[in-house]
């Protein structure tokens, strides 16, 4: 008896020792599988619900300050230990300018140049096709923290999705004398494009751990990250490393041509004087903070892409007319209605005669040829004819033109989509809230926001979490289950594309690539998503004739 209390004493003892055990072995087992050795060090992340692995916050270069700001991105140091990256790392520097953004990002720094990684794999001999995607914001706001750009659901997919920052604004395409001179390359600005071309080498370099196929990268991004898109292709830094492309609304191949350095570095004199910094060191003296809230004062110019003689060794539309972009697949396309009819009549009323006025205070003695190519006889026309000609001017006419002469020059299939499906209604609790001009949401609006006509279709940046998968992170809008049906077409044609160059696959009506000399087939995707037959050629070749006059 004695000896079999003892014994009992000892288990008591044991087990919760052994039950402890077990947990800990558990534990380590489960943040083991977490982690993945890259080039710098070993990372450790997170397992979401769904079984997906994701890595948020990897640092895919050095961060851009001090000496560094203004300069090309240089290389990551090398860590010991295990680098915890289940938070995103900050965001790029940027005001609060769109209504339509929310962050899951770890603050707003200059030190910003972090990725994120979403994957199915367990191990790192899988070799599944590569999601790398760029978020809108014109170049001076977004983050590859917003829910919309997620890759949770396309990972669930069969795909390894990343998301990657780069710098913005002034910060990201301030050019200077001083800075061009200091450069190895002779050249300044368009610093936010090399970033997402040096997380482009991090992931061919890396991706292969987290399951990835280095040789399978598609690139895509809406907006800014669609005219960024057309910038990595066009690049020598960049076009060798992706397989495929996806633009959504915009490119570089917009009706003005892109900036030429020099003119771009005057403005950057004006700016730096504005501030009273009449040396490149005073400027790089200056708190990140000060730098930002100059960019918001009125009169302040932007900072756009220029024609470096580096990232661009000429302009964007000369590299792609001459074929020397990445010779890959491309999807692309954009919105039915990237702008409102009010971009070209202003606040006069929707009418037949305020349109033709509006077309000759735009366009002088070329009007009719304009009215001709977006043709009116009654006011519903005008509305109508306006909003196509204020959606083709502020980006339908860029995404036409890099899809027409891609499919000329780059050898590869080209698909053009139009994406018609308006936004459902906004949910009770957005109270007073409206839609903005171009995407976007305006709380507490004035009484002319209040009074704007609804959309007639799918504003700027709509797609967006229909393309993803996404829709269920947005608790603006209330969706409906067309919505969710829309989304599986849309989300459907963009995994088929990412894994095999094609959109096409079981269950999504047939879509045929462009066939150079014939009349484009474009895929609406609507609720009733079908193919038509292109009748707009013409309306971009008068845009196109009147823009080079």
């Amino acid at each position: 008896m004695h000896f079999l209390n003892k014994m009992f004493c000892a288990w008591l003892i044991t087990f919760p020792l052994l039950h402890l055990t077990q947990a800990q072995t558990k534990s380590t087992s489960n943040s083991t599988s977490n982690r993945v050795t890259i080039a710098n060090g070993q990372v450790e992340g997170s397992v979401e619900k769904s079984g997906i692995r994701s890595f948020k916050g990897i640092p895919f270069a050095a961060p851009p300050v001090g000496e560094l700001r203004w300069k090309a991105p240089q290389p990551v140091k090398n860590w010991q230990g295990v680098k915890k990256t289940t938070q995103f790392g900050p965001r790029a520097m940027q005001l609060p300018l769109f209504g339509d953004m929310n962050f899951r990002s770890n603050g707003v720094s200059e030190d910003c140049l972090y990725l994120n990684v979403w994957t199915p794999a367990k191990t790192g001999k899988e070799r599944l096709p590569v999601l790398v995607y760029f978020y809108g914001g014109g170049f001076v706001a977004g983050d590859g923290s917003e829910p919309r750009y997620d890759g949770e659901s396309m990972s669930q997919r069969g795909i390894v999705a990343v998301t990657v920052n780069y710098r913005l604004g002034v910060f990201g395409f301030m050019t200077h004398p001083e800075l061009t001179q200091e450069s190895p390359n002779k050249a300044s600005g368009n610093y936010g494009l090399m970033d997402q071309s040096a997380a482009l080498k991090w992931v061919k370099q890396n991706i292969a751990a987290f399951g990835g196929d280095p040789n399978k990268i598609t690139i895509a991004g809406e907006s800014a990250g669609s005219f960024s898109v057309s910038a990595q292709m066009a690049s020598p830094l960049s076009r060798h490393l992706i397989a495929g492309a996806i633009g959504e609304s915009g490119s570089l191949l917009a009706l003005q041509p892109t900036t030429k350095l020099a003119q771009a570095e005057q403005e950057g004199v004006k700016f730096a004087q504005s501030l009273g910094a009449n040396s490149l060191t005073a400027l790089r003296a200056l708190p990140a903070q000060e730098l930002l809230e100059a960019t918001g004062k009125p009169g302040t110019p932007r900072f756009p892409v220029v024609v470096d003689g580096y990232f661009f060794p000429k302009a964007p539309a000369d590299i792609f007319a001459a074929g020397e972009q990445a010779h890959v697949p491309l999807l692309a396309g954009w919105n039915s209605e990237e702008q409102n009819a009010r971009s070209v009549l202003g606040q006069d009323a929707p009418t037949l005669e305020n349109y033709t006025k509006a077309l000759q205070k735009l366009y002088g003695e070329n009007a009719g040829e304009v009215l001709k190519a977006y043709p009116a006889t009654t006011d519903a026309d005008a509305t109508q004819a306006a909003t196509n000609l204020a959606s083709d001017r502020f980006i339908g006419f860029s995404t036409w033109k890099w899809i027409d002469v891609h499919s000329k020059t780059g050898g590869k299939p080209v698909y053009r989509y139009m994406y018609s499906r308006p936004r459902p209604e906004m949910t009770p609790e957005m109270g007073n809230a409206v839609p903005g001009l171009a995407g976007g949401v305006i709380r507490n609006p004035d009484a002319s926001a209040k009074k704007a006509a609804p959309a007639r279709g799918a504003v700027h940046s709509a797609e967006i979490e229909y393309a993803l998968g996404n829709l269920g992170t947005n608790k603006v809008y209330a969706w409906t289950p067309e919505d969710y049906k829309v989304s599986e077409v849309m989300q459907g044609y963009f995994e088929n594309f990412i894994k095999t160059g094609n959109p096409n696959g079981k269950g999504l009506p047939t879509w045929p690539a462009i066939k150079n000399g014939a009349p484009a087939p474009v895929m609406h995707i609507d609720v009733n998503t079908r193919l038509e037959t292109d009748n707009t050629r013409d309306r971009y070749l008068v845009l196109e004739k009147l823009a080079t006059k």
